[in-house]
């Protein structure tokens, strides 16, 4: 059954109370969208089976805090986000490398211009509803930089503001613009090679 919002809170409603099974169904109806996001953040299939499990501990010891001010799945797609950027600065830890490391290219003047500019083939509605083009943006994600991969997942993919990606990840607001717009260039430039017209390209320089 697929996650609503009524059925949700009538589930919620039951594991207050103790009711484990009402909490077993909560599970069965979130597991696979959680370890969705946690894959794509933490990359890793243990460490993204990790933060499920760390999740939904989290929800046993906290549900009863649940106040209904946001949608549940709202406030367990959070829980999972912060456990997998927990998970990662470990991981950065480990090799004395911060999570929200600045670079010398999150500057404006710094972002590279695209190399491929041509009309796209199609629209970019049909491109959307091609089998492959799932496929071939999640490569490109693979591809990124992990901050600039985990700022596209933060803002465009899970829909946090600038000033929560940029407080989750410990960098600054002028940070995440600029990592989100290299992110979406790199993603552009990507699927332009693939569906773009090269009867219509222009080189950089005419641009």
């Amino acid at each position: 059954m697929p996650p609503t919002v009524d059925v949700d809170l009538e589930l919620v409603k039951h594991a207050q109370r103790g009711d484990f099974a009402a909490f077993e169904s909560l599970v069965a109806r979130y597991e696979r969208r959680l370890f969705s996001l946690a894959i794509r953040i933490v990359r890793l299939q243990h460490d993204a089976e990790e933060v499920v499990q760390q999740t939904f501990l989290s929800v046993v010891e906290n549900i009863k805090s649940f106040r209904g001010e946001s949608l549940f799945s709202t406030w367990i797609m959070r829980i999972a986000m912060n456990h997998a950027l927990l998970l990662l600065r470990r991981r950065k830890k480990q090799k004395t490398v911060p999570l929200g490391s600045k670079g010398n290219d999150d500057r404006y003047e710094d972002v590279p211009r695209p190399e491929f500019i041509a009309q796209w083939r199609e629209t970019p509605a049909e491109i959307a509803s091609r089998r492959e083009t799932r496929k071939i943006l999640e490569d490109a994600l693979d591809d990124l930089d992990e901050k600039y991969r985990l700022v596209f997942l933060l803002r465009d993919i899970e829909g946090l503001s600038t000033a929560e990606t940029a407080e989750a990840l410990g960098i600054s607001p002028a940070n995440v613009k600029i990592r989100l717009l290299r992110a979406r260039l790199r993603l552009r430039e990507v699927l332009t090679r693939r569906f773009g017209d090269e009867a219509t390209r222009v080189m950089p320089h005419q641009h």
